[in-house]
């Protein structure tokens, strides 16, 4: 079987040679191997009915005879393919990598497969850009590492090129939808996520929602994460790309710190306060009344309201916010007294035990009197009597 194997790929390599000779163009030249690839290793069709089960196979092959086989194909069809870009499809290019991954292909096999992925990455799909994890060191479902390598590949590229940004705008998509999807595993570590997020050029996101639900959807699965890393996290999201949808489940999210939330609203609120501001001018303008005008009056009143509304929702937290300051300082106070105020009390103290002291000598008899200790017994009573002489 691996003769026949070796055989027949040779002979597919020479025909594709003289087919290449003809000057077909590439995209043909990629749908042939494409097709061939699927006959040798129906894993990498297209269509998942096409493909085996993960029990299927040869039974009198063993392990190492199939992956030494299948490591054959795909090193052989990755060294024939089309240089022209666009000319196999990027699908087929994570298929194929993911083969080679499994059965630990060349390392230059590997290397020009993420290069030819990463060059048209705005063309992949979601569902075979979840590549599982091969390596024994990762701890994580998802090859986490493998897609951030794509994105900086993709984003050098697109710097270096100077193209438009439509295809870094369908990347930063499929990242936030792959983050989405990485994000449940609990075993992600904050580090990735952020460098992942990271990767993409913030030009690339024209709005932020699918960022806000990844990010939401890390914290729900990471209930662990301090106060630090929760502000770290949420300091990747840019407020003012939100959508008017995502701020109000942002500003009701407990699981985001409260300055997040506070500058989602301040974000809002001046969002509406330059529409209201573009309304102003329009209506200013000389314009007969109408059915359009009364519509944008009652939109300008509504906007007004939810101004206010967002006015005293920042107020509130704002004074929420101080009065968690002062008591975390009064407590701090009580739990750790200054050397001054130990003095104060010493002396209090002193002052009183030896005003008692003196009271009880004076009463007593006996002991030096003081006068401050007479003026009350002097003033009970109205004028002292005088001694009247022996006389």
């Amino acid at each position: 079987m691996q003769n026949n194997c070796i055989l027949d790929m040779d002979d597919f390599i020479k025909t594709l040679s003289e087919i290449k000779d003809k000057k077909i163009r590439p995209d043909l030249i990629g749908s042939i191997i494409t097709g061939y690839a699927s006959k040798w290793l129906p894993e990498l069709a297209a269509d998942v009915s096409d493909r085996p089960a993960a029990s299927s196979g040869n039974p009198s092959e063993s392990v190492s005879v199939s992956w030494s086989k299948k490591r054959f194909i795909i090193e052989s069809l990755v060294g024939i393919l089309p240089h022209e870009k666009d000319s196999v499809p990027t699908d087929f290019l994570l298929r194929i990598l993911r083969a080679a991954n499994v059965v630990r292909a060349e390392p230059a096999c590997v290397f020009e497969l993420e290069r030819r992925v990463s060059w048209q990455l705005d063309q992949a799909s979601l569902k075979e850009l979840m590549i599982p994890s091969f390596s024994h060191t990762s701890t994580t479902l998802l090859d986490v590492e493998l897609v951030l390598r794509l994105v900086r590949n993709f984003v050098s590229v697109e710097e270096a090129g100077g193209r438009g940004g439509a295809a870094a705008a369908k990347v930063a998509k499929l990242v936030d939808s792959y983050l989405a999807e990485a994000a449940l595993d609990s075993y992600l570590a904050l580090p990735e996520f952020v460098a992942l997020a990271s990767a993409v050029p913030g030009h690339a996101r024209l709005i932020d929602d699918g960022l806000y639900r990844a990010i939401d959807t890390y914290l729900k699965a990471h209930p662990g994460l301090s106060k630090k890393e929760r502000k770290t996290v949420c300091s990747l999201i840019d407020c003012s790309k939100l959508s008017q949808e995502a701020c109000l489940h942002a500003a009701q999210n407990d699981r985001l710190p409260v300055r997040a939330v506070i500058q989602v609203l301040l974000s809002e609120q001046s969002r509406l306060v330059n529409k209201h501001i573009d309304w102003s001018g329009t209506l200013s303008g000389p314009r007969s009344p109408g059915p359009e005008l009364s519509a944008r009056c009652f939109s300008k009143r509504d906007t007004g309201m939810e101004m206010k509304m967002l006015k005293e929702e920042v107020l509130r937290l704002q004074s929420r916010c101080m009065a968690m300051e002062k008591q975390i300082q009064k407590l701090s106070e009580k739990k750790t007294p200054s050397f001054l105020s130990w003095k104060k009390l010493r002396i209090s103290a002193f002052k009183a035990n030896r005003i008692a002291e003196m009271e009880e000598d004076s009463e007593a008899g006996f002991g030096p009197k003081s006068p401050s200790l007479f003026k009350p017994k002097l003033l009970r009573g109205r004028t002292p009597n005088r001694r009247k002489s022996m006389s």
